[in-house]
């Protein structure tokens, strides 16, 4: 139980609920499990599962005949059936689980005769320091969870924040990779909402801005095509997604958005940039980066946006932010800067610099793509409409000329 005591504390480590599980025979640890849902993404994947999976394949046959599972708490009913269908001839469980437990606490599924095979059932073993262990893991939980409140910013009169519950039944990003900022200067106490995933020094993070239309979801099937090699970064602009949306238009000036991108970059402190730029409108995206421009190195756009990974029921991710007009501030004045830009040269704000740019990257129609942000002897490559089984290939390809650089 020891052992299984010291799975169940690297569980909790990694942020798992902390359960330990081990299966002993004839005196001889077989397999190790912990919890792992979470990180895995498993629903099945709790600590006597793994164990007996690992025990399976170590002695090469599912049937763990005259093995003992030694497990931290009370096998729940999923687990109780892995173990009748292992053979387990015996389980040892520490902390009494009242909620879910299938070993006497909420059934008793071990005492049944009708089953064809019986599994001996010991409880209670080094029961205390079982039940501290799950007990310290959320009260921590529960403290981080207030504490978390405690920083939420007040919504400000003049701005509206899309609830949580307008984003129910959407695919999350990883929950460790979505943040939120609210002490930028430029921000003035509005909370903007980014994703952040990937190593921290990476030597070149991808910066990922949505279009007018839409927000920083659009590139979650991007997420996992990028990593585990690169970082990269997704901001919902203010405005946009589940960032703090100013309720007029007259909030949103180029420049005040220019200004936050910038304390956005410096605050994560984001130096060699990949931009990647979503929608028809990637003019506006270039003229943001207006004060970051010296930091990018490369750009790649999907002017026609980003197709590979989108679920069909895109419409109501792109609307899910936007419940109603009074929260569409910011795409009717992004859109009304697209419409000044296209009317060049009756544009009048400075276009950014892009100096240090080595090369851009285009997917799809490049007819209306504005060049007129870049040198004239910028590395150009246009790509016609790539399908789902290039998508892979190609992102290899861009990727290794970026990480080249």
């Amino acid at each position: 139980m020891n052992m299984a005591l010291q799975e169940a504390e690297s569980a909790a480590r990694d942020g798992e609920i902390p359960v330990g599980a081990v299966v002993v025979k004839d005196g001889q640890l077989i397999a190790k499990g912990r919890n792992a849902p979470v990180a895995l993404g498993d629903p099945t994947a709790h600590a006597e599962v793994l164990a007996l999976r690992a025990a399976a394949q170590i002695l090469g046959n599912y049937r763990l005949e005259g093995c003992t599972l030694y497990v931290t708490l009370e096998p729940c009913v999923m687990c109780s059936g892995a173990i009748f269908n292992g053979r387990i001839s015996r389980v040892v469980f520490g902390a009494a689980e009242p909620k879910t437990g299938a070993a006497g606490s909420v059934i008793n599924l071990f005492s049944l005769p009708a089953l064809n095979h019986q599994t001996k059932i010991c409880g209670g073993v080094l029961a205390d320091r079982c039940s501290a262990l799950l007990v310290d893991f959320f009260t921590k939980r529960r403290q981080q969870a207030r504490a978390k409140e405690s920083q939420r910013p007040v919504l400000r009169d003049d701005a509206l924040r899309t609830p949580d519950s307008a984003f129910a039944g959407l695919g999350s990003y990883p929950l460790h990779a979505s943040a939120y900022l609210s002490d930028l200067p430029s921000l003035s106490g509005l909370r903007m909402h980014y994703v952040d995933q990937g190593p921290s020094d990476a030597s070149i993070t991808w910066l990922c801005l949505h279009s007018s239309l839409r927000w920083s979801y659009v590139f979650n099937g991007l997420l996992s095509e990028l990593l585990p090699s690169v970082r990269v970064v997704a901001p919902d602009l203010i405005g946009f997604g589940r960032s703090d949306k100013p309720k007029k238009e007259s909030f949103h000036q180029i420049e005040r958005h220019q200004q936050v991108l910038l304390d956005f970059v410096e605050r994560l402190q984001l130096k060699r940039l990949v931009l990647v730029l979503d929608g028809w409108d990637e003019g506006v995206g270039l003229l943001l980066c207006a004060e970051i421009a010296s930091y990018v190195e490369g750009i790649l756009v999907f002017a026609d946006g980003i197709e590979y990974g989108r679920s069909p029921d895109s419409m109501l991710i792109n609307d899910a932010p936007f419940p109603d007009r009074g929260h569409r501030a910011a795409p009717r004045v992004f859109l009304k800067i697209q419409k000044e830009i296209e009317r060049e040269p009756f544009f009048k704000s400075p276009m950014p610099d892009f100096f240090n740019v080595k090369k851009l990257f285009c997917v799809g129609d490049d007819s209306d793509l504005n060049l007129n942000f870049f040198q004239k002897n910028i590395d150009f490559e246009s790509f016609d409409k790539i399908n789902e089984s290039s998508f892979d290939n190609f992102l290899i390809k861009v990727k290794s000329y970026f990480i080249s650089l």
